[in-house]
C-alpha cells in the first residue's frame, strides 16, 4: 500500500464556503494512487470541511443560516471572545461540522456523487489563511 501526503493552502475572504473539490482532486491525482481512500483534514479550529450540494448556492446560504442560529456571534453566555464576537461561535461551528473528511478514491479521483462538492467552510468573519492536509492511501 502506498501513501502520499500534501498540504494545500487557501486564503478565505471571511465567513462562507469555498469549493475546494478541484484542488483536492488534483492532490489525489498527483499522488499517483489509483484506488484507495483520501483523508482531508483542516489544521484549524475555527473553520471546517463539509461535503454538500455543489450546484445550487442557496443550499450553502441556507446552511449558513442554520448554523448561525445554532451558534450565533456575540452570545453573552460565551466566555471565550478573545478575538472578537465571532471567536467562540467559529469554534462551536467547527466542532458541529467537523475538521476532516474521508473520500473514496477510484481511477485516481475522488468518487463523489453528481451533486457533491468538498467545501472549506470559513466560520470567522474576517479573512484567514487556511491549510488543508490531503493524505491518500491505496494502490
Amino acid at each position: 500500500m502506498a501513501t502520499h501526503q500534501t498540504t494545500l493552502a487557501f486564503d478565505t475572504p471571511g465567513r462562507g464556503t469555498r469549493n475546494i473539490t478541484d484542488a483536492v482532486g488534483r492532490a489525489i491525482a498527483g499522488s499517483g494512487i489509483r484506488n484507495g481512500i483520501a483523508h482531508v483534514f483542516v489544521q484549524h479550529t475555527s473553520c471546517s470541511l463539509v461535503i454538500t450540494e455543489n450546484a445550487d448556492p442557496d443550499v450553502r446560504r441556507d446552511l449558513e443560516t442554520i448554523i448561525g442560529r445554532t451558534a450565533p456571534d456575540g452570545d453573552p453566555a460565551y466566555r471565550h471572545d478573545t478575538e472578537g464576537p465571532d471567536d467562540m461561535a467559529a469554534h462551536a461551528r467547527s466542532v458541529l461540522t467537523g475538521s476532516s473528511l474521508s473520500l473514496p478514491v477510484g481511477a485516481g479521483r475522488p468518487l463523489l456523487g453528481t451533486w457533491q462538492g468538498v467545501f472549506l467552510w470559513e466560520h470567522r468573519t474576517g479573512p484567514q489563511h487556511r491549510s488543508v492536509v490531503v493524505t491518500v492511501l491505496g494502490d
